[in-house]
């Protein structure tokens, strides 16, 4: 019994240090700033793992381009978002709907709706700067016809206040933060579930 609970406890943490492991490689490649990029782009619409991971590992070995890495980011993100639109708007009923089943965002997009229709421009942005998940925000957009420019303007204070925040805060305690990381990989892994099961949380209450 007690191997079957420690088992149910590792096994996320186990999932996601693979995924951690795998997207932190990227930032020791000479492609780093394309995979910061496309990381960046997808996040936006349905890969599970935010861009602010690679993000830190790329800052971290590469103190003096923090802003570059985090105009990546944010660029990245942005035209990720409009993908993200480009989905809502147009193969909702497809890829639009299969997105959102495999997160179980589905209770949430109509909460989201009535959300645009009081304030579209806080609710894009309040996504892109807080763990919302960012992708029903994207989405919905598209589904429910907000204005692109109100999207993308939204989308690029939000993700850069966001990105150059974190980028700015490891250019000048990147050490610490680096080796706090790996040496309580763990507990921040479960933190990291926390923060999305929170953002969730903080959607369904945003959007009451």
């Amino acid at each position: 019994m007690l191997i079957f609970l420690k088992n149910i406890v590792t096994f996320p943490i186990k999932c996601f240090r693979a995924l951690y492991d795998w997207t932190i490689h990227w930032a020791k490649t000479k492609h780093a700033s394309y995979t910061l990029f496309g990381i960046a782009f997808i996040e936006s619409s349905f890969f599970p793992i935010p861009p602010d991971v690679l993000l830190i590992a790329m800052t971290i070995s590469e103190k003096k381009k923090w802003a570059f890495y985090a105009f990546i980011c944010t660029l990245g993100s942005v035209l990720g978002a409009c993908f993200g639109y480009f989905i809502g708007w147009s193969l909702y009923e497809t890829i639009g709907k299969l997105i959102v089943e495999t997160y179980h965002l589905g209770p949430m997009m109509n909460l989201v709706g009535q959300k645009y229709v009081e304030n579209a421009f806080l609710t894009v942005f309040t996504a892109a700067f807080t763990p919302i998940p960012y992708k029903v925000i994207t989405i919905a957009a598209g589904l429910f016809k907000i204005s692109i420019v109100t999207l993308i303007v939204a989308s690029i204070i939000g993700r850069a206040g966001r990105f150059f925040l974190v980028a700015g805060l490891l250019r000048v305690f990147g050490k610490k933060i680096s080796d706090s990381i790996e040496k309580y990989f763990d507990i921040f892994s479960i933190l990291f579930v926390v923060l999305l099961f929170g953002g969730f949380i903080l959607l369904k209450h945003f959007a009451k």
